[in-house]
């Protein structure tokens, strides 16, 4: 089972949903760099589960022990390990998952990879869970990349059909500023409180929801990335694909194949000694590499596939057909919790890509 991401940084994620512990190896981290503590506990909190009717009502306080890599707060070039204790599992709900497979989740193809032996507790090592760990070194690498005048934040653009407002594709850090202000992050507040009610009706209704997020990475130099395999979007969804539910990465304007090219190219002008576009219908890259506007990209998100309402599937111990309503504790909709892993990936692959 493949757990090591490798380029200019390494980034290993290791533990499974019900296990003793959870976390995180960072290696090829920049010494020197002085973190924050308090803003990795914020971070942490925005994932954290149990804290509303959003999410599942598992109770974890999410806090890190950092094993290796920093000394007084500051990076020693060491790796950087992260550990998180689980405390909170209610193992006796997945008893039966051994046999039936939940439909849309992991458990079939990880069954017939893993020969049985997988871990389904919670999802084991497939489960959101392990997104925790992702969240704090992605916390870490914020940090790293504000020093070099990149920030990125991300907002709710949907769940399920109801829409929150694009970003402006030429946003500013004020943007950014008044979206870390909120726990879970919209641009128009009137949204959500249409969020919670499509989630809340399914939730009611032993069912599940999706949606989007909308990402943004601002004062990224032009010329970083490169043309065909290692290009910004390539390099950028390695990591977003690596999510948990994540089903689609899209960058700029997704309606720019439906435009004329005269109405999707980004014209370039001169603003004093800076070069910047009318427009940024391709979302702040083009040949792969940026061009010093906002990288801009949405992440689609699936329903939870674990929900109460029955479901045929299959029993793998007798090979007949069966049916099966999950038990337990689980997010009636991932994307709430999800804009801070999303950001946290990006901040990764960004650091990747400047380090």
């Amino acid at each position: 089972m493949s757990s090591t991401w490798k380029n200019n940084i390494e980034i290993t994620i290791f533990g499974e949903s019900h296990g003793k512990a959870i976390g995180i190896v960072l290696g090829n981290l920049p010494s020197g760099i002085k973190i924050d503590l308090e803003e990795v506990a914020k971070e942490m909190k925005r994932r954290a589960p149990g804290q509303d009717k959003m999410s599942t009502a598992r109770k974890e306080a999410d806090k890190v022990e950092i094993m290796s890599g920093l000394q007084d707060d500051v990076t020693t070039g060491a790796p950087l390990c992260g550990i998180i204790y689980n405390s909170d599992q209610h193992s006796k709900d997945y008893s039966l998952l051994k046999e039936k497979m939940r439909p849309g989740h992991s458990d079939y193809p990880a069954f017939i990879k893993y020969r049985g032996f997988n871990d389904v507790r919670g999802g084991g090592h497939f489960s959101g869970r392990i997104t925790a760990p992702v969240v704090f070194a992605g916390a870490i690498a914020k940090q790293i990349l504000a020093k070099q005048g990149i920030q990125i934040g991300a907002h709710i653009l949907s769940i399920k059909n109801e829409y929150d407002e694009n970003f402006d594709m030429r946003l500013s850090t004020k943007t950014l500023e008044y979206l870390r202000r909120q726990h879970y992050p919209v641009i128009n507040q009137e949204k959500y409180e249409k969020f919670v009610n499509i989630v809340d009706a399914a939730r009611m209704d032993q069912d599940s929801v999706g949606g989007k997020v909308e990402c943004a990475i601002i004062g990224l130099k032009p010329g970083l990335g490169e043309p065909f395999f290692d290009s910004i979007e390539s390099h950028l969804s390695s990591l977003l694909f690596s999510i948990p539910a994540v089903k689609s990465v899209a960058f700029g304007n997704d309606k720019i194949s439906e435009l004329f090219g005269s109405e999707a190219n980004d014209c370039y002008y001169y603003q004093d000694a800076l070069v910047k576009t009318t427009s940024n219908n391709n979302g702040g890259i083009t040949g792969g590499i940026s061009n010093g506007m906002p990288v801009v990209f949405t992440v689609g998100i699936k329903p939870t596939p674990s929900i109460s309402k029955e479901q045929k599937t299959i029993d793998v111990k007798k090979h007949e057909n069966t049916t099966l309503g999950v038990h337990g504790r689980h997010d009636p909709c991932i994307v709430f919790r999800a804009t801070v892993v999303v950001e946290a990936m990006a901040a990764l692959a960004m650091l990747d890509l400047v380090r």
